[in-house]
């Protein structure tokens, strides 16, 4: 497990946790699932767990656990202790902080070119979150995501040519990373991080057997990433 805090005004923190393989299967269709989150190994309490579409729908969480299920991609939320994830193993999930805010969201390419992040900016916005600082979870990287060229063309049409690289075996790759990184700039990010290795610019890779990955491996297991408010 990664943990990260992050400041959320002066009255607030947030909390943000990314599982890892060694933490167990946090998909919401495992039989583990709901054992692991009762184990409370990531956060104790109700979780806003969501059916992910890879779409841009965004709920708002008004108390602990709701909209538990909701077929969206993000959720947002202003309540003290209430936990917002989501489940990856290749897409990015991605932290939202304002004052006295929080969201997550789970960004795929499609959910990209949907807006998600545009979308979940708009949500903190329409809230108060003025100034919002963004945090990059575990995703793969674009050396091991080789992509189609015209779904790549269909990103970079949205996102900037930034979106496009290579694998490490010279095939056309779509950078996700540039591509959350690109519309968080286009939305007025006050910050852009990653949780990677120490000192890297680029998030950890879930090509690497420390994550599972769909991409590399074929694998049906989840990441979770959680995030919550606290009072200081």
């Amino acid at each position: 497990m990664i943990e990260r805090s992050l400041c959320a005004g002066s009255d607030h923190v947030v909390r943000v946790r990314c599982s890892e393989r060694s933490d167990g299967d946090f998909a919401i269709d495992s039989d583990s699932a709901q054992l692991n989150r009762t184990r409370n190994r990531l956060a104790s309490g109700a979780w806003t767990w969501l059916t992910q579409m890879h779409g841009a729908n965004v709920v708002l969480v008004d108390s602990h656990g709701a909209g538990c299920g909701t077929r969206a991609d993000a959720s947002v939320t202003n309540c003290v202790g209430a936990v917002l994830s989501v489940q990856t193993a290749d897409c990015a999930p991605v932290v939202f902080v304002g004052k006295g805010l929080v969201a997550v969201a789970h960004a795929g390419w499609r959910g990209i070119v949907g807006g998600v992040v545009l979308e979940t900016f708009a949500m903190l916005r329409s809230l108060g979150g003025d100034e919002v600082d963004v945090l990059l979870g575990p995703c793969i990287a674009p050396a091991n995501y080789q992509f189609g060229i015209t779904d790549l063309d269909r990103v970079a049409s949205v996102v900037g040519d930034c979106v496009r690289a290579t694998t490490q075996d010279g095939l056309p790759a779509l950078d996700i990373p540039a591509a959350v990184s690109a519309q968080c700039e286009q939305a007025g990010a006050a910050s852009f991080s990653v949780i990677g290795p120490r000192g890297a610019s680029a998030p950890f890779d879930t090509a690497d057997q420390r994550w599972y990955s769909a991409r590399s491996r074929a694998e049906t297991q989840r990441q979770a990433t959680v995030a919550w408010l606290e009072l200081r």
